[in-house]
């Protein structure tokens, strides 16, 4: 395809950045990027990711907007209480840019719905807040051969990390998720809402460098973030040859939906 001189204008700093240029940028304009949890870490996502041009962005959640939301989940205004967050976010997306095409899927993820979906992405963002979530995905994703940034926020800090067909998985670092009654939902503890915005944007990201084949990805590693000290720290992993899903012998081969609730409904 070729850029339209609207679109030159617009994408004018990518094009002169190199690394991205004309061909990166006709990328980003023919990708399909799904970001489950248009919450605080979708937020700043699909704001980023529609103002540098991702073609079609999927958004996934079943939530309304409510007024403790608005603290982190910048996309939504107060005048959209009450409303579909996929509504409240595709409106914002296209007062930012409405070249966007997007497409919403107002419900939760499920293991029934969650290979499907993943499937038609070229790229997966898991903003969701909640365990039960953040398996499915990691798990459809493995099963399915798709990439994808995962995200985590709590308090003062976060963590993120990228994968890859034949790179480490979020069980590849931890296995299992944690027993229901160890679980802290941000509602239980509080979140700082420039935290979300801090590793949204490093998610945005993430997807951007993927999709366009610059830099080197947060693959095999886990990035944290201190907001109190400021200070991040990046681990390196590798992928578990014993890793019960993505391994040499797995033997997680069916989806399986894990007991824990969103954190606004908690």
């Amino acid at each position: 395809m070729e850029l339209t001189k609207e679109q030159k204008l617009r994408y004018h700093r990518h094009l002169v950045l190199q690394g991205i240029g004309e061909e990166g940028q006709t990328k980003l304009l023919q990708s399909r990027v799904l970001i489950v949890g248009v919450g605080g870490l979708g937020s700043p996502v699909a704001q980023y990711l529609s103002a540098a041009g991702v073609g079609t962005l999927g958004l996934v959640d079943g939530d309304l907007v409510s007024l403790t939301n608005l603290q982190r989940q910048v996309i939504h205004k107060t005048g959209d209480l009450g409303r579909p967050k996929v509504d409240s976010a595709e409106e914002a997306i296209h007062l930012l840019n409405p070249d966007i095409k997007v497409i919403k899927h107002e419900f939760y993820l499920s293991e029934t719905n969650v290979a499907a979906l993943v499937r038609d992405y070229d790229f997966i963002v898991d903003g969701t807040d909640n365990f039960s979530s953040k398996y499915l995905i990691n798990d459809a994703c493995i099963m399915e051969g798709k990439p994808f940034c995962m995200g985590g926020i709590q308090r003062f800090g976060g963590q993120l990390m990228t994968h890859l067909p034949g790179t480490a998985c979020y069980r590849c670092l931890f296995p299992e998720p944690p027993s229901i009654r160890n679980v802290e939902t941000c509602s239980m503890v509080g979140v700082l809402g420039s935290v979300a915005g801090i590793m949204g944007t490093l998610q945005a990201t993430e997807a951007i460098k993927y999709l366009t084949g610059m830099g080197e990805l947060l693959t095999n590693r886990l990035l944290t973030f201190d907001g109190l000290t400021m200070q991040f720290q990046d681990i390196r992993m590798g992928r578990q040859p014993h890793c019960a899903l993505c391994g040499e012998h797995p033997t997680i081969t069916t989806l399986k939906e894990y007991a824990f609730q969103p954190c606004s409904k908690r």
